[in-house]
């Protein structure tokens, strides 16, 4: 077991330094075409929601397309929230694998991502649950939800944040 919660530590570092230098298909590619990415909205102090489908979410993608729209209007300008793309560094800690009945594996990890943009530095921080399933000697996400405990969102967030 050891074993297998370190190769999805490194798995999930390689996301992300992939995501820190913006190597856009490397990251995609860790997703499996029918993952779903959400980042639910905080319904009261400690509850957050939970159904994207009838709740509020910050960001909600039912499968990577959503994501890989996201990259596309980066690497086409289309997109006025990330221009200028601010710097990151994603830190990941308290890594957790539990494997379920049909194969997969439940992870939940706590992350901080820093980030510079318009001369300010600034931090989201939070924890993320994951569904991954093992493809040959690595891994896919086939979900993940990203918790993000700021109380305030002063800037634009978006999934590279996370």
């Amino acid at each position: 077991m050891s074993n297998v919660i370190q190769s999805i530590e490194q798995f999930l570092y390689r996301a992300s330094e992939y995501c820190d230098r913006q190597q856009w298909d490397e990251y995609l590619d860790m997703f499996d075409a029918e993952s779903e990415f959400h980042i639910p909205q905080w319904d009261s102090e400690h509850v957050y929601t939970t159904n994207p489908k009838r709740e509020m979410s910050l960001i909600y993608y039912p499968t990577r397309a959503g994501l890989e729209d996201r990259v596309f209007r980066i690497r086409t300008g289309k997109s006025a929230a990330c221009t200028p793309m601010p710097r990151t560094m994603h830190l990941v800690d308290n890594v957790q694998a539990e494997q379920q009945e049909d194969g997969l594996w439940k992870v939940k990890a706590n992350w901080a991502t820093h980030f510079f943009r318009f001369g300010e530095s600034e931090c989201f921080f939070g924890w993320s649950e994951y569904l991954m399933r093992a493809e040959g000697d690595s891994w896919k996400i086939m979900s993940k939800r990203a918790i993000v405990l700021n109380d305030k969102i002063r800037h634009v967030l978006d999934f590279y944040h996370v």
